[in-house]
């Protein structure tokens, strides 16, 4: 091919590029026209039937279930690839996501791309807006956003098609969209209050929900719990003939050393002890979960045997966690996590020492307005010198005035700043952690998963 075809090829490939994304664009607004995520309707009838008309994709496939109040992306995150290195192709559905939407849906560890995105889009539409009119009938809602996605991902991975799905809950478990799959393996990550205007007011009573992913004769993988929290699920598991692995009794991290770019640990999982295992991230939290993540995997694989050292280590020295305590500049180091409840937050600040050890470190800080902010910015006040109050883009997001209102009760009056736009909140953020010391100085984004989705696409992360 000459360099002149090979300009027009290029050319020709771009424009069906340009086109696709175009239309995968129209296509995310049609379902934007929906009802919310955050807008729940708890059940998953809807979502079933459009599952059984489509021939019930998501039994086409292994499934590995997670659910808990945080952990869950990153904990999938490992298992998919963990899979991947056995040489298994995977699905992955998580959310939200960070830059574009595609991302909720992957195929062996890539988000699907435009075409295919508009293609499952098309072949599900018609059988989505059946049950639409069918739901009319009754006087309950259509499809939500949420449960689109959730049959577009579950027609997705068995056109791929896959060998092993791992899927993320949206809220709680019993009756998520999700829960229409049998997983194989459940993972119920730590379990705390959040959303409990849906899950309910007790953390036991969202305990109970939580533990509706785990399904007949599954294997639960269950990281360490408080003592009544975990009571409550090891019922639900016996009613179900589960068996059980528990954090802490079964399996555990028995040793974790901080290194250059993450962490080196030993893991006892359910085959033995593995030992010398990096993994790219920061935070004991990332430790527990790629402890969840290896037992999924033997539990799936082996019921229970060893899998190969080598194997797993390659795996988890590839992992990958964005917008989790995530460095996404230098010079004065900007870190973005997406902690958007206390227990996130706690696990956030018991990892800022240990990775980074800032001398200056200022906070810039949203929140969505159903969260608990003074819970959250109780829980920051320590590590952080000073805070930009600010918010994101959606109109979910607590107005940066009011936020700045409870922040000053939490800082004091002359520790807090209260900028609207995030662009201008984080300039600040830099300026006035730069402002004391010139070595040790950093910036942290946190509050919200979709502030830290912006603050990426503005400090140009992909």
């Amino acid at each position: 091919m000459t360099p002149r075809d090979r300009h027009a090829a290029d050319a020709r490939a771009a424009q069906r590029a340009a086109a696709a994304r175009a239309e995968a664009d129209e296509v995310y607004r049609e379902i934007l026209q929906r009802t919310p995520e955050h807008e729940i309707n708890p059940s998953n009838r809807r979502v079933r039937e459009v599952c059984e008309l489509l021939g019930d994709p998501q039994r086409a496939y292994r499934v590995v279930h997670l659910t808990g109040t945080n952990g869950k992306t990153s904990t999938s995150r490992m298992v998919e690839r963990l899979l991947r290195e056995h040489g298994l192709r995977t699905g992955r559905f998580t959310s939200p996501h960070l830059t574009r939407v595609n991302e909720r849906i992957a195929v062996d560890g890539e988000p699907i791309d435009d075409e295919t995105f508009v293609a499952t889009y098309r072949d599900v539409l018609p059988y989505i807006e059946m049950v639409d009119a069918r739901s009319a009938e009754r006087g309950e809602p259509r499809l939500s956003f949420f449960e689109v996605f959730v049959v577009m991902a579950f027609a997705a991975f068995a056109d791929a098609p896959v060998d092993v799905a791992v899927v993320e809950v949206g809220m709680g478990g019993s009756w998520d969209a999700t829960n229409v799959a049998d997983g194989d393996v459940a993972v119920i990550t730590p379990v705390g209050t959040d959303h409990q205007q849906w899950l309910g007011d007790s953390v036991l009573d969202i305990a109970a929900v939580k533990a509706g992913i785990v399904k007949q004769g599954a294997t639960l993988v269950l990281a360490e719990q408080t003592e009544d929290v975990e009571s409550v699920i090891l019922q639900v598991a016996a009613e179900q003939g589960a068996r059980v692995v528990r954090e802490g009794v079964e399996i555990s991290v028995v040793d974790r050393q901080v290194a250059v770019g993450g962490q080196v640990l030993t893991l006892r999982g359910l085959g033995g002890v593995y030992a010398e295992i990096f993994l790219p991230l920061h935070g004991a939290f990332q430790a527990h979960n790629a402890l969840l993540a290896l037992v999924a995997v033997e539990a799936l694989l082996t019921g229970g045997a060893a899998l190969d050292g080598d194997v797993v280590g390659a795996a988890f020295a590839d992992v990958s966690s964005p917008g989790r305590l995530e460095p996404v500049r230098s010079s004065p180091t900007v870190l973005v996590d997406g902690a958007h409840n206390p227990a996130g937050a706690t696990a956030l600040v018991a990892s800022l020492d240990e990775a980074f050890g800032f001398q200056r470190l200022v906070g810039v800080v949203g929140v969505m307005a159903d969260k608990d902010p003074e819970g959250i910015l109780s829980v920051l006040e320590p590590v952080l010198d000073e805070i930009v109050v600010t918010q994101s883009g959606t109109p979910r997001a607590l107005p940066a005035d009011e936020l700045g209102e409870i922040a000053v009760d939490v800082f004091g009056e002359d520790r807090v700043h209260v900028v609207e736009r995030l662009d201008e909140a984080l300039t600040l953020a830099v300026d006035r952690a730069e402002q004391e010391v010139e070595r040790g100085a950093g910036v942290l984004v946190t509050g919200s998963i979709l502030l830290v989705a912006e603050a990426r696409v503005l400090l140009g992360r992909p």
